[in-house]
């Protein structure tokens, strides 16, 4: 138990200080070891043992009447572990400048809002806390970190499963791990929010997995970078936010991982740079089943690794010339509508001359066939009144397809394309349909046929011998009729009738292939 002729002066400052919540300041505006940054000791005059903040902070000074107490420490180097873990803290603390000699331990506790800002801390290590108010750790330095007795790694800011009534801040920190992990706080529930902006930085994985944030998660020209060469800068998986926020310079070295994340409201990447693990093994953005209302993917630059949006459901996507790189993973990928940025706005992406042709190799960017992306954007098209657009989307679609099929299977895909369009293009059967009935009028009206009967039927009609070898269906009696003793002309007519089967196959096919909507 401390006892009050123990206490350095500066240490009695404080305890004098406490009852009625005044601040006690020990910084020297003349003296350089102010700047956190740039490190240094205070020295004993400006020191204060970690011990006495517990002993108050657990009311061994108690409040006077009429007056608020609370812990209120500048410029003071705490000396010791300052171990609040499991405890029961009733007033509020509030450090500022301060350099700690050793971690902070609250682990387990119950308390009222916790500031520690501008401070230089070997680990704040915070799982399972409970905290009626807010958490600020505003320009603070966190770096090297303590074991966590909730796993084997070594993490700067641990989180877990840590409740705050209020926002988390930690803009302008600065959180460095040796190891992997520089803030781990899955389960976290931040429900004013958790604010990573105004210069935040971090060198390690930042792991929010499962967190809830109805507040949002704000890391506008936040910067997330590995220490490693591979690896995951930012792990969101199954969190739940009402907004994500990653815009105005945001930029991570590693993979963004957004894994079953819900976002109720927006999720932007507006003027973000996403360049994935340093060695490219890994994807700049995994968003595997992420579900949105707004995603704004308009990025300052394009991407440095791929972008697997599986299973994704957003209601309206924003994209720009930078959003997609070399390999973009859309199977199962779900959007009500696309915008893009241009010069003057944004503005729905259809009407423009080469917009099927743009979204077709958006599309083909994903690695093997799946048809799901060609389905889904044929569906905007035709939700848009482009219905000629989505079905250039589908013909492109089995032109895909053709090739992961055997080389019989590409035959005869290659021969309804150019026939039908694959059913989308019937009009093309037309055309074919008019070349043959003028060549084979042309060189049958050339010479005169040989009667099966003579003298019976009616006379030879180049135009209609021609449709009636043509068509197979039916008959017009020109067909038996008449026959040729020149070779040529009779292998011509033989082959008029293999053509007039081929187009009738693919018209039924192709038409079958559109009904059914394969």
């Amino acid at each position: 138990m401390l006892s009050y002729d123990e206490l350095t002066s500066p240490e009695r400052e404080l305890w004098d200080a406490f009852p009625e919540g005044r601040h006690v300041d020990l910084r020297t505006v003349a003296s350089g070891d102010d700047c956190v940054a740039e490190g240094g000791h205070r020295g004993p005059g400006r020191t204060v043992r970690a011990a006495v903040i517990v002993a108050l902070l657990q009311s061994a000074n108690a409040a006077q009447p009429g007056a608020v107490a609370c812990l209120r420490l500048a410029g003071a180097q705490i000396s010791g572990h300052l171990n609040l873990a499991g405890a029961q803290i009733a007033h509020a603390l509030w450090l500022e400048d301060c350099w700690f000699e050793e971690g902070v331990n609250l682990s387990g506790a119950s308390t009222q809002s916790i500031a520690i800002v501008g401070s230089r801390v070997p680990g704040v290590e915070a799982g399972m806390i409970r905290i009626e108010g807010r958490l600020d750790l505003r320009r603070s330095r966190l770096e090297r970190g303590s074991a966590s007795p909730f796993h084997r790694r070594v993490t700067a800011l641990s989180l877990i499963n840590a409740h705050v009534s209020g926002a988390v801040n930690l803009n302008g920190a600065e959180i460095t791990a040796p190891g992997e992990w520089a803030v781990s706080a899955g389960g976290l529930v931040a429900e004013g929010g958790l604010y990573c902006q105004d210069g935040f930085v971090t060198h390690g994985e930042v792991r929010l997995m499962g967190a809830q944030l109805p507040g949002g998660l704000h890391m506008r020209g936040a910067q997330l970078e590995r220490p490693s060469q591979r690896g995951v800068a930012l792990a969101l998986d199954n969190a739940v936010a009402s907004t994500l926020n990653f815009s105005d310079g945001f930029i991570a070295k590693g993979t963004v991982r957004l894994r079953g994340t819900r976002i109720s409201d927006n999720l932007t990447f507006e003027g973000a740079v996403l360049k994935g693990p340093p060695d490219g093994n890994g994807p700049s953005l995994a968003a595997l089943l992420m579900q949105a209302v707004d995603f704004d993917f308009t990025l300052a630059r394009t991407p440095s690794g791929a972008v697997d949006l599986r299973g994704a459901q957003v209601a309206y996507l924003h994209d720009n010339e930078h959003s997609w790189p070399e390999v973009v993973e859309l199977d199962g990928f779900v959007y009500g509508s696309i915008k893009a940025d241009e010069a003057g706005g944004r503005r729905e992406a259809v009407g423009r001359q080469d917009s099927v042709a743009h979204r077709v190799t958006w599309i083909r960017r994903s690695p093997g066939y799946n048809p799901q992306p060609y389905e889904q954007l044929a569906s905007w098209y035709r939700k848009a009144g482009h219905d000629d657009d989505a079905r250039r989307v589908l013909l492109a679609k089995q032109r895909h397809r053709r090739q992961t099929l055997p080389p019989a299977g590409r035959v005869w895909g290659h021969l309804l394309d150019v026939t039908v369009g694959y059913g989308y293009r019937p009009w093309l059967a037309d055309i074919w349909l008019l070349l043959l009935t003028l060549l084979g009028t042309l060189s049958f009206d050339s010479h005169s046929p040989k009667a099966t009967k003579p003298g019976e039927g009616f006379p030879f009609q180049p135009l209609v011998y021609t449709l009636d070898l043509l068509i197979p269906i039916g008959g017009l009696g020109q067909r038996t009729a008449w026959y040729w003793s020149n070779d040529a002309l009779q292998g011509l007519a033989y082959l008029m009738i293999a053509f007039g089967w081929v187009l009738t196959t693919a018209v039924i096919a192709g038409v079958t292939r559109v009904l059914q909507k394969s």
